[in-house]
């Protein structure tokens, strides 16, 4: 839905059941248009369905989110000053259903902590 429109990311680096990847975004998607004019912040929600639609290129399945445990908006993300930013996902896969802890981070700044159960 957002994937190479919004947002694209390079290949995956997996370290057991940790997933890596550096996500690349699009300061001239329309959505920025609206959220907001002249100073563009990703929303919330499109930092969740970009996790979901890494997860689902990865595991090459649809998924539907069932459980959100914790989130945590830590820090805007303005796409002109952090163009790129890193997805890591902790998961394991319990029963079809894959449970994760995941965040966006750029160096430092922690954006997004996320733990939730995807099936």
């Amino acid at each position: 839905m957002l994937k190479d429109t919004f947002f694209t990311f390079s290949p995956p680096e997996i370290d057991g059941n940790l997933l890596k990847t550096t996500i690349t975004l699009n300061p001239t998607h329309d959505i920025f248009k609206g959220h907001f004019p002249g100073n563009p912040v990703v929303p919330g929600v499109c930092m969740m369905q970009m996790i979901k639609e890494v997860l689902e290129s990865y595991l090459s399945k649809k998924l539907k989110l069932v459980k959100a445990d914790n989130i945590k908006f830590l820090s805007f993300i303005d796409p002109n000053q952090h163009g790129q930013v890193g997805l890591q996902v902790k998961m394991s896969v319990v029963n079809e259903q894959v449970k994760t802890d995941a965040q966006l981070v750029n160096e430092e700044v922690v954006f997004l902590k996320f733990k939730g159960i995807f099936q």
